[in-house]
């Protein structure tokens, strides 16, 4: 019996009966060993979806209002990313083998038939934890290539989910001089400082700005890659900028309903802002760079075994009781969590 996580109407992880179909054209079957969530851009199935009540109109690059509002989700599949061993092969395939180890993007369940041209390749040496490493790489790359960090920069990494837990690594290989990082979470900060960070704050406890200050000689930061999408984050970077200095957004802000106060450093110290979408084409720098040369530089440099990545990928549960830990893990505890890791075997 094969069984796929779902979100149900309730607002609660179930596991749903399936069953595969014949393989078309093109075509390979996977057997899932590994898999993980998403748990930034999943977690707005259960909070404010912005998308509800408004649209993104990308002729016109702005938000409309809908004439219908939506009212809810129907259940969605859960999942971002799977590691398997390729069972099946259609006709016309090309370039894989039978019980080859590929990955690729889907939900979380034991089986996928995906097309050829969407099967990652992995190299011999290549974990299952820098393989689902690859979606929140992208976000980290195009996080600091947009805020055009120097070599010999100072920055500060705010937010230490996956995303951010990567960009502090891709901060250091870009040649920062010193990397700071910033979470509440405890477990957060000791894996970013076990990563190569050079410091980390509680942001809820240390007034980061200031102590940063300290740190640089009064500078403060050159770069901030901020990637919680919290507004109190946001202000807390611009406080820890140095003047002149630049912050990327790569967290996914939503509607604001708390103050924040950018009439301080950010309009004393001529701030610069810049929101950062790896996914977004044109790319900032096109036609040299877009979305498929970051995707396809990322993969490279984890087949490569550029990020230590092991440590980010925890905890790791079994597959029959990743519905109950998915809410414990991602839905209520997320201080017990940095990225959630499915195991099928």
């Amino acid at each position: 019996m094969l069984k796929e996580l779902f979100l149900g109407l309730d607002k609660k992880p179930i596991l749903v009966e399936y069953s595969d179909r014949a393989l078309e054209e093109g075509e390979v079957k996977v057997k899932t060993i590994f898999g993980a969530p998403k748990h930034g851009t999943e977690l707005n199935v259960y909070q404010q979806d912005p998308f509800l009540k408004t649209y993104y109109d990308g002729e016109a690059c702005i938000f409309k209002k809908r004439d219908t509002p939506q009212t809810a989700y129907g259940e969605t599949a859960l999942g971002n990313m799977w590691v398997g061993e390729i069972t099946e092969m259609g006709q016309g395939v090309s370039g894989f083998s039978m019980g080859e180890r590929v990955a690729g993007y889907g939900s979380l369940r034991p089986t996928h038939i995906v097309n050829q041209k969407n099967v990652l390749k992995m190299a011999p040496r290549m974990s299952w934890q820098e393989a689902v490493s690859f979606d929140p790489l992208q976000f980290a790359i195009g996080g600091v290539r947009d805020s055009h960090l120097r070599f010999g920069d100072t920055v500060l990494v705010s937010g230490l989910g996956a995303i951010g837990l990567m960009a502090a690594q891709v901060a250091r290989l870009s040649g920062a001089y010193l990397v700071a990082v910033s979470d509440p979470i405890e477990k957060r900060r000791k894996v970013a400082l076990e990563n190569g960070a050079d410091i980390a704050f509680d942001p809820l406890k240390d007034d980061v700005g200031l102590l940063l200050r300290d740190k640089t000689d009064n500078l403060g930061c050159d770069v901030v890659i901020e990637t919680s999408g919290n507004y109190k984050a946001l202000e807390q970077g611009i406080r820890a900028l140095a003047y002149g200095g630049s912050i990327a957004c790569v967290g996914w802000f939503r509607e604001c309903h708390i103050p924040i106060n950018l009439g301080y450093e950010g309009h004393f110290n001529q701030n610069k802002i810049v929101f950062s979408r790896a996914v977004s084409d044109p790319n900032n720098d096109y036609p040299r760079w877009n979305f498929d040369r970051i995707c396809k530089e990322a993969w490279d440099m984890l087949n490569q075994g550029l990020f230590k990545c092991d440590n980010i990928v925890d905890p790791i549960v079994s597959f029959d009781k990743s519905d109950e830990a998915y809410i414990k893990y991602i839905v209520e505890h997320p201080e017990m969590s940095v990225k959630m890791g499915v195991t099928f075997c």
